[in-house]
């Protein structure tokens, strides 16, 4: 996959991203805004075992978004199965260095419409924190729209936190 956009370039990882992975990701405002699973601290083995695992995977489901010429960040979906399998959960994350310049807002309008058509969906959804309204924009400019308040439904670092709920369908006007 190779997307290109006036902030970024969307492609797939490479072995050779483990260290800017590792600078951009090793960051606590980022983890306070994303799932456990993402590691905290991110160490450069952390980001060694992702990019193999991203580059063996398939099909390919997560990408990195390239600004400036490196890995500043990454964006992704797991794919649903069963009843729900026109459906994937959008995820992404981008490095507090390249804040502010409007590339994960080009990101998600870019990636959206290809996973839509790459994996057959009729359905992209994502949660958000309720403390991090800088996503729920980012989904917003994005054409998703919030479906849902889900009351204290995680916990992050010992808080529990209301998650808002995005989606996007087939068929929804794109971004202005």
């Amino acid at each position: 996959m190779y997307l290109v956009r006036p902030t970024c370039i969307i492609r797939d990882w490479r072995v050779e991203d483990a260290s800017s992975l590792a600078r951009h990701a090793d960051n606590r405002r980022i983890w306070l805004m994303v799932r456990d699973r993402f590691p905290s601290p991110y160490t450069i083995e952390d980001a060694e075992h992702w990019v193999h695992h991203c580059v063996r995977a398939l099909p390919a489901t997560d990408f990195a978004i390239e600004v400036d010429g490196e890995a500043a960040g990454g964006i992704g979906v797991v794919l649903c199965d069963d009843v729900e399998r026109i459906s994937a959960e959008l995820g992404f994350w981008l490095g507090e260095a390249v804040w502010g310049r409007g590339v994960m807002t080009d990101a998600v309008s870019a990636f959206a419409p290809w996973a839509f058509e790459r994996f057959n969906l009729q359905r992209i959804y994502a949660h958000v924190f309720e403390r991090n309204p800088a996503s729920a924009r980012v989904l917003e400019k994005a054409g998703f729209s919030r479906e849902a308040r889900l009351r204290r439904a995680v916990i992050k670092e010992g808080e529990i936190l209301d998650e808002w709920l995005y989606a996007r369908v087939v068929g929804d006007p794109s971004p202005r």
